[in-house]
């Protein structure tokens, strides 16, 4: 079996799912060949974690100036982007321009101009790029589609759909560089991307019209003045308010997290740990959303970055019926400096009476609770495993659930996004097809 040879773009936290992989469950099938990176310390932190953790020698590394050349030096053969996701485009379209698969992480961009770039490199080279929603892979999410599929609730007229980021996940977002929308797209393109990619994949529909109302309500500085929130530092490192303040995170007193962040800022510049309350906040945390698919459904949807809970519930209207998706992420987020809720929803502490609940009920019957097999462990649900599993693998195992996802995939998915950015700042509807031009597909 030849081994596929692998770069990565963007070496924040995220991308060690990927490099984990390749030199673990997945070494015999990928080999990991490049580092791309803005910071050569934290390259030289993922070398070292190599050897530490895995006995891998170094993999060599190179600033963004010199992606191509890495693509030639190192042969390789696909590119897996886990960078800032305003450079998202630029990495996909050089990878497919010189004739590499492209592997990026959601969102496939940050607005419809990037967007559309990325079409006409896909339609002129012909490429692979494969866009990484791995929640379509959680076993909970895979029922919905099965679910609706078999028919048991008729066609879906309308969802309804709520999403909770607590006070810990949510408010991460607004410490790091996604606080800034140029960089991010906001939390409609970063954070909901996925959400809407799970409600065009589940009905098996496309997005044609969105409207919508967001704000920056609770976060920042305004916020916090306006409740009489008193002003702490502007980051939480070196803050003599860190051991006290239940928004602050201590980089020093996590390893990966300083090594990453901390220890590399003087190189970049780049800050992990800003006050959530501090003035430069550029994204909303409470937005709703109303969309139009081509099958005449509609959605209404509401992301809430500062919830004390997080997780899920939708609920499917059909001809037919209607069911229900709860998922309980995490159950509550104690507020304490030392939280026993800190390391997620496996902490014993965080055991809701029911974490998961899938039920439907026909027209003119009782409701029944969908059981879900093998709901599995890991990240977003055990979606990552199999993701993994299914990016990686060389004869990859049938999937009747069409659950990889290709560039249309993920354009329809931000363009969700980017159409509601678009009316929150006009007041109107926008159709997804005044945004792009989409190539035969």
């Amino acid at each position: 079996m030849t081994r596929k040879r692998y770069a990565v773009v963007g070496l924040g936290s995220r991308s060690a799912m990927y490099t984990r992989a390749l030199l673990t469950d997945h070494r015999d099938a990928g080999e990991l060949a490049g580092l791309c990176d803005v910071n050569q310390t934290r390259m030289d932190h993922h070398n070292k974690r190599f050897a530490d953790e895995f006995g891998a020698g170094p993999v060599p590394t190179y600033g963004p100036a010199d992606f191509s050349r890495m693509l030639d030096e190192q042969r390789v053969d696909a590119v897996i982007v886990t960078s800032v996701d305003r450079t998202h485009h630029d990495y996909i379209v050089q990878a497919l321009e010189n004739g590499r698969d492209a592997i990026t992480e959601k969102p496939l961009t940050t607005d419809e101009e990037k967007c559309q770039q990325i079409l006409d490199a896909q339609a002129r080279t012909g490429g692979k790029l494969t866009v990484t929603f791995n929640y379509r892979y959680a076993p909970r999410n895979s029922a919905v589609r099965e679910l609706i599929g078999s028919g048991a609730i008729g066609d879906v007229q309308s969802v309804h759909f709520e999403w909770l980021l607590d006070t810990r996940h949510g408010a991460d977002y607004f410490r790091r560089w996604h606080r800034d929308k140029r960089n991010s797209g906001g939390l409609m393109i970063h954070k909901s991307s996925h959400h809407f990619d799970l409600v065009n994949w589940w009905l098996d529909a496309t997005p044609r019209t969105v409207f919508g109302f967001g704000d920056l309500k609770f976060y920042g500085s305004d916020n916090a003045q306006a409740r009489g929130q008193a002003m702490r530092s502007y980051r939480s490192h070196g803050s003599p308010d860190l051991a006290t303040d239940p928004w602050a995170i201590d980089l020093e007193s996590e390893p990966e997290l300083k090594a990453l962040y901390l220890d590399a800022e003087g190189e970049d510049g780049y800050i992990r740990d800003r006050n959530v309350f501090s003035d430069g906040i550029s994204i909303e945390d409470d937005m709703a959303v109303l969309v139009r698919y081509d099958t005449k459904a509609t959605m209404s949807y509401h992301l809430t970055a500062y919830s004390p809970w997080e997780g899920y519930r939708v609920g499917f209207n059909g001809t037919k019926g209607r069911a229900e998706l709860e998922v309980v992420e995490r159950s509550y987020v104690s507020g304490e400096v030392i939280d026993p809720n800190a390391a997620g929803a496996d902490q014993p502490d965080n055991d809701p009476i029911d974490k998961t609940r899938l039920t439907v009920q026909p027209l003119w019957g009782k409701a029944r609770r969908v059981d879900i097999s093998e709901e599995g462990s890991g990240g977003h649900g055990g979606g990552d495993r199999r993701l993994l599993a299914d990016i990686f693998a060389e004869q990859p195992e049938p999937d009747p659930l069409r659950r990889a996802a290709g560039h249309v995939d993920g354009a329809y998915a931000m363009l969700t996004g980017a159409a509601a950015n678009r009316s929150f700042a006009t007041g109107l509807p926008v159709d997804i097809a005044d945004l792009v031009t989409f190539h035969d597909h």
